[in-house]
């Protein structure tokens, strides 16, 4: 693994789970539930940003690798099946719609795995739908881990919206990606 910025900060990401889900699951932590959920947004956000800023930072310093490529959405996909589960215990995500998005998530790990097996990776590359997706999930996570005022304004409701644009976006990106594979699928039963 090179050690490099890009990769100290998606590795910074996944040891942000551990602590995601400890603010909820240790009951004999005394944090007031407004500051725990303040703090599990905080969090959940600055995840978000070292998303891009990894990347980008990556890029721009020729600091790519296959290692980075492989380990940065294993990371972004851990955080936010964290975050929905822990979501899912506090009953402000529906049970459906983290089932999506996380079967989705699974679902086209596994596709883009068997695709790069069959030399065909480059037909279930990142989409902007996909894009638009993940922009959805890392804005209403942090809103409903919040669920609270923010400047006068209830923010589950706008959090809620938007994870249900998420799933929607999800369900219509997994279809792109399965109508792209399926010649690929169709080919090995032959």
């Amino acid at each position: 693994m090179p050690l490099n910025l890009p990769n100290v900060l998606t590795l910074l990401r996944i040891l942000a789970i551990p602590l995601l889900v400890i603010l909820y699951l240790l009951p004999s932590l005394t944090i007031a539930s407004g500051d725990r959920d303040l703090a599990a947004a905080l969090l959940f956000t600055v995840a978000a940003i070292t998303d891009w800023f990894d990347g980008w930072l990556a890029r721009r310093w020729g600091q790519t690798s296959a290692f980075g490529a492989f380990l940065d959405p294993v990371a972004d996909k851990l955080i936010v099946c964290a975050a929905l589960l822990v979501l899912l215990q506090l009953g402000r995500v529906d049970g459906l719609i983290a089932l999506v998005i996380i079967g989705r998530e699974i679902t086209i790990s596994a596709l883009r795995e068997w695709m790069a097996t069959v030399g065909a990776s480059r037909s279930v590359a990142v989409h902007s739908v996909g894009k638009f997706k993940t922009a959805a999930q890392m804005v209403a996570i942090p809103l409903l881990l919040f669920d609270g005022q923010l400047f006068g304004f209830d923010v589950r409701p706008a959090g809620t919206v938007l994870v249900h644009v998420a799933a929607a976006l999800t369900l219509w990106s997994m279809a792109y990606y399965l109508r792209k594979a399926w010649p690929f699928l169709r080919e090995t039963d032959a």
